[in-house]
């Protein structure tokens, strides 16, 4: 188990200290508070994933049925050009003379 690089050995000692410091009657209102501040930090995180993946989705398309001038979303003009370059004249031919 490793939480922030931080060991189970590591755990045992932090929490023989906090239990020799703060004292057995105070030690599980401290491990109480201290869960409800991980629990408070974990829903915020997963409220600001949801906002943020809502944020960065792409919106849907309009339905094809709605007519173009209600959408009010901006549309782009795409302009397409064809070029022609003369061909040029073919070499006349000879037809042999019957």
């Amino acid at each position: 188990m490793n939480i922030f690089g931080i060991g189970l050995p590591e755990m045992a000692v932090i929490a023989a200290i906090a239990l020799v410091v703060f004292g057995p009657k105070r030690l599980p209102e401290l491990g109480k508070t201290l869960g409800r501040t991980l629990r408070g930090f974990q829903s915020a995180s997963q409220e600001f994933e949801q906002e943020f993946r809502s944020a960065i989705a792409v919106p849907p398309q309009p339905a094809a049925t709605e007519p173009a001038a209600a959408s009010t979303a901006p549309t782009a003009v795409v302009a397409t050009a064809v070029v022609v370059t003369p061909e040029p004249p073919a070499a006349p031919t000879s037809t042999p003379a019957a």
